[in-house]
């Protein structure tokens, strides 16, 4: 019922939504007498922040239609290559010319299933381009695939992965963020366990809750307080009519967003009044705060399956590292891991995945051999900065393709 009564508020401030738009957009009129006025730039500032707060942001796109290889831009071409009813697999292909076509690592980065689109990961895509062939899972928003089309729980998500190395071929690196981790290290593992040529060469866990009981942060204290029935009462819900997953059970992107905005509410609050004041300033600086939001808050649904599931065997449980996880009935056994390179990265001010969480994974995967191990700490930096901004193009991205070059060699 709360998710009706979502759907209905932003029904009913549609007409206002409208109104406030198309009057920002009479007072930022170079015509108007009042557009280059104090008082006018005040009314504009506060129809935009009433307009942005009440809308509902759309799927991002990726954008990334160039990039720059030996110092010569090359263009790049977002084509599907796999597709299913719950996720597409993205190739940012590069059209070079014969003379020019470098031998670079193939790479499949896993983005979240955790609320946020694919996109949230522009950024690290943006940074590997440059240097290596590189996928991207896309994940669908739940309410948007049909309930015919079945569930997706968390083997399902396995498969997926399994599924996408096969389309890929052998060396294939794998590049995790954050929850995708735990399912990686277990596709991983029963691949190696059946002897699957197609296992990745390496794979590479960036601020990942392998092991949530080291170093727990709010969000892993908030899930072994309580039971997973108070989830499933609480955070769980049907997708109302008209969308096309209509009755589908699903946690809700807005819920997980939330969260996530909770956590760090007063940095929110901060940043939500000093872009009014620019906007009343006419300085130039509200773009940078219109991407960052624009994405941020752009969010989707989980299945409720696949989101009680991860809850309970990740953050409740703990069932990877103490040997429990399973999938279709069996175990899955992280000793398994021989031949597949690991590469473990963390944020020294993660409040998402604390220190330590990822690195467990090296003591879980113990017949992994020393040359094929790595395990980096960035200084300085939270949660998003692992995986994004200025620290991960100039200290983490170089790691990541070095150590994905060197285990390609030794492949």
């Amino acid at each position: 019922m709360f998710y009706h009564l979502y759907e209905f508020n932003h029904a009913a401030m549609t007409p206002f939504r409208i109104a406030a738009e198309a009057t920002r957009r009479a007072y930022d009129n170079p015509l108007n007498p009042w557009a280059q006025t104090a008082f006018g730039r005040t009314i504009s500032a506060s129809l935009e922040m009433f307009e942005r707060m009440t809308r509902r942001y759309a799927k991002p796109e990726f954008g990334l239609h160039e990039t720059v290889m030996d110092g010569r831009p090359v263009s790049v071409v977002e084509k599907r290559v796999w597709s299913r009813p719950f996720c597409s697999l993205l190739h940012f292909e590069k059209t070079t010319s014969a003379d020019y076509q470098p031998d670079q690592p193939r790479i499949l980065v896993v983005a979240p299933m955790s609320g946020h689109y694919a996109t949230l990961l522009r950024g690290t895509v943006e940074a590997l381009l440059p240097h290596a062939d590189v996928y991207i899972t896309d994940w669908i928003d739940a309410r948007m695939v049909p309930l015919e089309e079945g569930h997706f729980d968390f083997e399902d998500y396995v498969d997926y992965l399994v599924e996408m190395l096969h389309v890929l071929g052998r060396n294939t690196h794998v590049v995790a963020v954050c929850q995708p981790s735990v399912p990686v290290l277990a596709a991983t593992a029963i691949m190696e366990a059946g002897s699957d040529p197609h296992a990745p060469a390496s794979m590479t866990l960036i601020g990942g809750p392998i092991d949530t009981r080291i170093n727990p942060t709010a969000v892993n204290k908030m899930a072994v307080e309580r039971p997973i029935e108070w989830f499933a009462e609480n955070a769980v819900m049907e997708v109302p009519w008209p969308q096309p997953g209509f009755r589908r059970r699903v946690y809700p992107g807005f819920l997980q967003l939330s969260g996530f905005m909770s956590m760090n509410l007063d940095r929110h609050v901060v940043a939500h009044r000093e872009f009014f004041l620019h906007l009343v300033k006419n300085d130039g600086e509200p773009e940078k705060h219109r991407e960052f939001y624009d994405e941020y808050l752009a969010v989707m649904d989980l299945t409720a399956e696949f989101y009680l599931q991860t809850v309970e065997r990740v953050f409740i449980n703990h069932a990877l590292p103490k040997g429990e996880l399973l999938h279709r009935g069996q175990f899955v056994d992280p000793m398994a891991i021989k031949n597949v390179a690991l590469f473990t990265i963390e944020g020294e001010n993660d409040d998402i995945s604390g220190v330590g969480q990822t690195q467990a994974a090296h003591q879980i995967c113990g017949n992994i051999r020393q040359e094929k191990r790595l395990h980096y700490l960035q200084p300085d930096v939270g949660h998003y900065g692992v995986f994004n901004g200025s620290r991960f193009r100039s200290e983490i991205a170089p790691r990541i393709i070095r150590f994905a070059r060197e285990q390609s060699q030794t492949a």
